[in-house]
């Protein structure tokens, strides 16, 4: 795995965090309901539960590249059309102006934030389908450290999404709390999109391996 891929994966991997989705909403409505110490506990609980999807995506795609390179390929670019999706629906969200960070009501805000967060990460199923799909996309089927790469890649994707909440967090109440929140996710979902669009493209027109 050389510098061009991690430097790569880093930039995909920030781009696709910044979009807000369901645990920046999580994030920053406990951020406004409280301060920024529970946000972070939030934002902590949440980093727990993508190390449980970055293991249990790691194993089971490990157990895939042992049993054929081929069945790993064909993993991989399903999940490149799972991404491309994400890309897609993120830009009809730019276009249509319909952005995703709309505050809700959250019960018991203030207690086990940080227990909250693990179960909201854990439990939720497309969490662990953008792990399966994402991973595969920087590692090739024939490395002799597939495995290693993998599990290097998910733990550095739990820490840039945790950090990423973090700022959330940390902004939540500045920033996200205005009227400008919409015209923020508006941009962020937009320019998400084309990397995402733009990644998928890369990796179809790619020599598969």
């Amino acid at each position: 795995m050389d510098l061009y891929t991690i430097v790569m994966f880093c930039v995909a991997s920030l781009s696709i965090n910044l979009i807000p989705g369901p645990d920046v909403v999580y994030i920053v409505s406990t951020t406004m309901k409280g301060k920024f110490k529970l946000g972070f506990e939030a934002s902590l609980g949440l980093g727990v539960g993508y190390l449980v999807h970055t293991f249990a995506a790691v194993f089971g795609l490990s157990a895939i590249i042992l049993k054929s390179a081929l069945l790993f390929n064909i993993v991989k670019y399903f999940g490149a059309a799972y991404l491309l999706y994400l890309g897609i629906t993120s830009l009809i969200n730019c276009y249509k102006n319909k952005s995703n960070l709309t505050m809700t009501e959250l019960t018991d805000t203030n207690k086990n934030v940080f227990k909250q967060g693990v179960m909201i990460s854990v439990l939720n199923p497309k969490v662990a389908m953008f792990f399966l799909a994402f991973l595969p996309q920087f590692v090739n089927a024939g490395s002799v450290n597939a495995s290693q790469e993998l599990l290097i890649l998910g733990l550095l994707f739990s820490v840039l999404a945790t950090l990423c909440n973090i700022v959330y967090a940390y902004v939540g109440n500045a920033v996200l709390g205005s009227a400008k929140a919409a015209r923020y996710s508006r941009a962020i979902e937009g320019s998400s999109g084309l990397l995402l669009v733009g990644l998928s493209a890369k990796i179809a027109l790619s020599e598969r391996v």
